[in-house]
C-alpha cells in the first residue's frame, strides 16, 4: 500500500499531492523524459532548461476546475474533468491555468477498503500509451482523512528541482 498527501497552494488553492512523500509532479517528469528527449531531440535547450520544463509542465488543478475535490479524487469527477472514452480523471493540469492544455490523468477506483490508481496517460501523446507511474493502491481511510485535510502552503512547494536523472540512451 501507498501513501497519499494531499495539499494546496497559493492563493489559487491549487490542488497538488505526494505520492509515498514524492510530489506527482516529480514522478510525471521521471516518465516522461525519455519521451521528451526523443521528441526534442535536435532541441537546442540546455539540460538545465529541459529539466526545468519537466518539472514544470504540470500542475495542480484549482477547485473551480475540480468541482468537489473528494468527489473528484474519489473518481466521481465532473465530466469535463474525465476523458470521455477511458473514464480517466485528471489529477493534474496545464500550468497556463488551462488544465485541458496539458491533463495528467488516471484510472481512480474506490471500493470499501482502497483507492487505486492505474493507467497514467497523457491524452495529447497517445503514443506515450500508459506512462511509468504507479499503479498505486491506498488504503481507503487513510486517503479520505489526507483528502478532508489538505495542508495549505503560500507557494507552490516544487521550486527546488530534484538532481537531473542520469541521462540513458534513447
Amino acid at each position: 500500500m501507498h501513501d497519499i498527501e494531499f495539499f494546496t497552494y497559493t492563493s489559487a488553492r491549487s490542488w497538488g499531492l505526494r505520492v509515498d512523500g514524492t510530489d506527482l509532479r516529480v514522478l510525471a517528469a521521471d516518465a516522461v523524459r525519455p519521451w521528451w528527449r526523443r521528441e526534442d531531440s535536435h532541441d537546442e535547450r540546455t539540460p538545465e532548461d529541459t529539466e526545468d520544463f519537466l518539472f514544470h509542465q504540470y500542475a495542480g488543478m484549482t477547485e473551480r476546475h475540480l468541482g468537489d475535490p473528494v468527489r473528484h479524487f474519489l473518481g466521481a469527477a465532473l465530466p469535463e474533468a474525465r476523458d470521455r472514452r477511458t473514464g480517466a480523471t485528471a489529477v493534474l493540469g496545464c500550468p497556463c491555468g488551462i488544465w485541458e492544455c496539458w491533463p495528467l490523468l488516471t484510472r481512480i477506483t474506490a471500493d470499501g477498503g482502497t483507492v487505486a490508481w492505474s493507467g497514467f496517460r497523457q491524452p495529447h501523446r497517445p503514443a506515450w500509451g500508459d506512462l511509468a507511474i504507479g499503479p498505486f493502491v491506498f488504503p481507503r481511510a487513510a486517503y479520505e482523512n489526507a483528502l478532508a485535510h489538505p495542508v495549505h502552503l503560500a507557494e507552490d512547494p516544487l521550486t527546488e528541482l530534484p538532481p537531473p536523472a542520469p541521462r540513458t540512451g534513447a
